[in-house]
């Protein structure tokens, strides 16, 4: 269906790929791999036809269709989340626009007097919707936005007042409802709650064309591919399973590298010993320039790719008293919205609180509430003695200094650090070498979020607060806070999409359902298998395919 022949691409100096090759069946669905920068959405671009490559070529099967979700979504205003989701399907968006302003016109006193034409106009046009299946089209688009989390009022309010977040869910929904032949997908869960999450991994599993994405969500990635396509050092390698397939192969590859190199270099020590002992003896010139061809002819083997894995030791965080937070019949309104009517809870030194709950429950009310940066309108919210508070919330990346580079700001928040421990922190969190001179303006998402984390966590709280803490955050980095927060000795409470993060590092759940607040005993993982289900807006569990 589409495929990669001999295809090499440079962007400047940066070589991305040197006469890679892959291929994508009908109804294969692909991740997408690979470190940052090293190519994956010029790849996606190359299918588009938004670039073309330097040589080789990409080939797509006549008459197949491709829809592409990226995090670019563009303006959005003027129009419902709905119409906005249909206008992706051909025609019968621009039909839909029309009876639409027929049905306004119809209302309007004003246009009374044209009354007979508008009735007839709006029967074509009906007619035509009908037609072009829009009725059934507009049940599929409200589904498919019901399973992104949208309310009924959200889908007929006007998509310019919703976030950048809620938007890029709008644009998703509509590639969801083309159904293309080939979906791209390029991190499609990220701006997605728990059960949004699943709700998509069932779309995606039960979808019957292709799918080429990529995700930072290793457990979505597993959910939804059979496939992964590796992208390194300038090649396309495929592996046929899964992404925790993928990892153990590559781990298998690697350590047959390293044994193939190891025996390589042990002869070659060996052979230009022989050669450097006996270069000078007459008697043995025949055997050494045997041995010089023989050497000049043999095929080098490469070390492996060194994957660069940096683990950060927390230092030890003063210890707290044993309560830590308390809430004690907390009221808490937006306008005539009650998110909490009494609420109680008590966080002891050493427990690690996830909080469960779909949009609009008070996941992220309730940790503001926590950390003081919102008030309860009733009851008390304290914070026990020797607490040493962390909180990451979701706009913290946005109180970075533009103009400052990140050793500026690491610098800033550490003055009496060595160059050296600040040299490390950086290199932990993904800033290397020059990387460390990048003005904050200019960050990506996930750039802003790991500078943010270690400015945090250097001179460690003891009690965390952290509000969706791996939202941007790729693959390598998310492994490296999971590693680093479970060797941390601190009390924790967090809200995370993240399924991998829930379970490693939970020791409580508090869930946010319809019934009011309910507290586990045992962490996400034990909350899933007594429950049964993932999330609390899901009756049941989604099971692996």
């Amino acid at each position: 269906m589409i495929r990669f022949d001999g295809v090499s691409k440079q962007h400047g100096r940066q070589i991305l790929f040197v006469a890679a090759s892959a291929v994508i069946h009908r109804g294969e669905k692909v991740g997408l791999v690979g470190p940052n920068g090293a190519g994956k959405s010029t790849l996606f671009r190359l299918v588009t036809r938004e670039e073309e490559p330097d040589e080789g070529q990409v080939a797509i099967d006549r008459g197949v269709t491709v829809g592409h979700f990226s995090q670019d979504v563009g303006e959005m205003s003027g129009r419902s989340a709905v119409a906005e989701t249909m206008d992706g399907a051909g025609p019968v968006s621009t039909v839909a626009a029309e009876l639409h302003e027929l049905e306004h016109a119809l209302a309007d006193p004003a246009r009374a007097d044209e009354l007979d034409d508008l009735v007839e106009r709006f029967g074509h046009v009906q007619a035509r919707f009908d037609e072009l299946g829009g009725y059934a089209l507009e049940a599929r688009a409200r589904e498919i936005l019901a399973g992104l989390g949208f309310s009924p009022e959200m889908m007929d309010g006007d998509v310019g007042a919703l976030s950048g977040g809620w938007k890029m869910r709008v644009a998703l929904a509509r590639i969801l409802l083309m159904r293309p032949d080939a979906i791209l997908l390029d991190e499609p869960s990220n701006h997605l709650d728990l059960e949004s999450i699943i709700w998509l991994e069932e779309f995606l599993k039960a979808y019957e064309g292709a799918i080429l994405m990529t995700s930072h969500d290793k457990e979505f990635m597993n959910r939804v591919v059979s496939k992964i396509v590796e992208i390194d050092g300038g090649e396309l390698t495929s592996y046929s399973g899964d992404y925790d397939f993928y990892e153990r192969e590559r781990a298998i590859a690697d350590a047959h590298q390293q044994a193939q190199f190891d025996r390589q270099q042990a002869m070659l020590k060996k052979e230009l010993a022989f050669i450097e002992r006996f270069k000078a003896r007459a008697s043995h010139a025949a055997q050494v320039q045997s041995r010089v061809k023989k050497l000049d002819k043999i095929e080098k083997v490469e070390p492996p790719k060194v994957r660069k894995q940096v683990d950060f030791e927390f230092r030890g965080a003063p210890r707290s008293g044993e309560d830590v937070a308390r809430l004690a019949g907390v009221v808490k309104r937006y306008g005539s919205r009650t998110v909490y009517d009494g609420l109680d809870l008590l966080v002891r030194r050493g427990e690690r609180w996830c909080v469960l709950g779909a949009n609009g429950a008070g996941k992220s009310t309730l940790l503001k509430l926590v950390a003081g940066t919102a008030a309860p309108d009733g009851g008390a919210v304290a914070v026990g003695a020797s607490v040493k508070m962390g909180y990451f919330a979701q706009h913290a990346m946005e109180l970075l200094d533009g103009e400052k580079t990140v050793w500026e700001t690491l610098q800033d928040a550490f003055p009496r650090a060595s160059i050296g421990s600040l040299r490390t922190l950086a290199g932990c969190f993904g800033f290397s070498g020059d990387e460390v001179e990048k003005r904050c303006r200019v960050l990506s998402g996930g750039e802003k979020a790991r500078l943010v984390l270690a400015t945090m966590l250097y001179d460690p709280p003891n009690f965390l607060v952290l509000d969706e803490p791996t939202n941007h955050l790729d693959v390598t980095t998310k492994e490296m806070l999971v590693r680093a927060l479970a060797g941390y000795e601190g009390t924790m409470l967090f809200v995370s999409h993240d399924r991998r993060f829930l379970g490693a590092l939970s020791n409580r759940v508090l869930e946010l359902g319809p019934d009011g607040p309910v507290p586990y005993g045992g962490g996400y993982t034990e909350y899933v298998a007594r429950t049964g289900r993932e999330a609390p807006g899901l009756r049941e569990l989604a099971r692996h395919a």
